[in-house]
């Protein structure tokens, strides 16, 4: 069974009907699926099994303190980008021996906590910074463990904002700059380095970026070792692309399947980073109706979920599926085909209530007649949704729930207007 799905036209979250959440907790509102988040956490570590992975959520794609627990109670490792984030994990009960550094502005004082947490290894994303933490390292007695970002520069056919494995991306090293730095290591006391980084992108729906990624991946693992190096880590981040309109995601075994026999071959322990994949389609925005109007021929459902609490479509113009909670009389689940002609719909731009134009969660979408007070459920919204959400037009952010089975777990609540206003001076 789905952890979403329809009972007798009403949506329910495992067994919990997503009306009654919102009646409870209001809107709008964030609701994760416990079964989802692990089921595919164990998808994972099985399509990888023989390489022994170490599966490091990817804390970005949604950092509730909820899900991180949940996510170390089951054994997972993480991937933090920042200090915050290496807080978070801290609080959340995760190991530093089981969680890997990367990002490419890390401060001295990011560094000294990285390695005061026992991190697994620090991604080195550039010359500079790999002498920033090898001056930090010897500044506190300690050797730092590292790995090369590596840049394989290979099209994952991706987004252009979500591509990070061209020569240009800003993230990581091309190949002669990886080996330069190689050579510069070797001559460094306080590092070791003992693995290697490649992420190409993320939301990837195809498996060949992988497999030329890891080829070239093997062959710079070869030349390290050369060179002295203990490399016995084969990072190869996440990016594996989820099912936003339906069909088009992979199955994690096929992106296993491209991946595993280099990793294989260069003798080397896998370590991979997935978020969206995890937390993506585990979890939904439920919005409710305010108004309809219609402008010239132009009809919109103004609802109280906003760009402030899910920002994707109006930043890359991401599509999310979107369906009523309450499907009315005759009308199926959500469609699996979006391009097609659904009957008993008309064309509606989903918006929400911030003073932009660009507040929009969908434009021209096909949808049943809804009325004010009717709630709407925006699906695929559990990874870059909360985590990316602000306070303009000093809106509250969402509550978020945890469902297991038949238990709803409030994880945060919602902000109120004084949580707003405390941090700020002279009031």
């Amino acid at each position: 069974m789905e952890s979403f799905h329809y009972r007798d036209s009403r949506l329910y979250c495992e067994d919990v009907s997503v009306a009654d959440l919102a009646a409870r907790f209001g809107t709008p509102l964030y609701v994760y699926s416990e079964a989802s988040i692990l089921g595919t956490l164990e998808s994972l570590q099985s399509a990888f099994v023989e390489l022994d992975p170490l599966i490091c959520y990817s804390v970005k794609a949604n950092s509730n303190l909820g899900i991180l627990k949940l996510m170390a109670r089951h054994g997972s490792g993480f991937d933090v980008v920042s200090q915050g984030e290496l807080y978070r994990v801290g609080l959340a009960g995760g190991e530093g021996s089981k969680t890997v550094f990367a990002g490419v502005g890390k401060t001295d004082e990011e560094i000294a906590a990285g390695l005061d947490a026992g991190v697994l290894m620090f991604n080195v994303e550039s010359e500079a910074e790999m002498e920033a933490i090898a001056r930090v390292a010897a500044s506190r007695g300690r050797v730092a463990p590292i790995a090369l970002r590596v840049n394989p520069d290979v099209d994952p056919k991706t987004h252009r904002y979500i591509s990070t494995g061209k020569k240009q991306s800003k993230f990581g090293m091309d190949i002669e700059r990886a080996l330069r730095a190689g050579q510069a290591a070797a001559g460094m006391a306080s590092l070791e380095m003992i693995g290697i980084h490649m992420h190409i992108g993320s939301q990837i729906t195809t498996v060949e970026p992988y497999a030329g990624a890891v080829a070239k991946g093997v062959e710079v693992i070869r030349r390290l070792r050369e060179m002295g190096h203990p490399i016995a880590w084969y990072n190869m981040g996440g990016g594996y692309g989820i099912a936003y309109k339906g069909k088009e995601a992979r199955p994690v075994a096929e992106f296993a399947s491209a991946i595993v026999p280099g990793v294989k071959a260069a003798g080397c322990r896998l370590a991979i980073e997935p978020g969206r994949v995890i937390a993506g389609n585990a979890g939904i925005l439920v919005g409710r109706v305010v108004y309809t109007k219609q402008s010239g021929d132009k009809r919109f459902l103004i609802q109280d979920a906003a760009m402030n609490d899910l920002i994707r479509p109006a930043l890359y113009e991401s599509f999310h599926r979107i369906w009523p909670v309450d499907v009315p009389a005759g009308l199926p689940a959500p469609p699996e085909d979006y391009e097609s002609e659904i009957a008993g719909t008309e064309p509606w731009d989903v918006v929400g209530p911030v003073c932009e134009s660009g507040d929009f969660l969908a434009k021209d979408r096909s949808l049943p007649p809804l009325d004010r007070g009717d709630l709407i459920a925006v699906f695929s919204a559990g990874a870059y949704g909360m985590v990316m959400a602000s306070n303009y037009n000093t809106r509250p952010r969402a509550a978020e729930v945890l469902v297991a089975g038949g238990e709803a777990r409030l994880v945060r609540r919602r902000e109120t207007y004084e949580d707003l206003v405390r941090q700020e001076v002279g009031i």
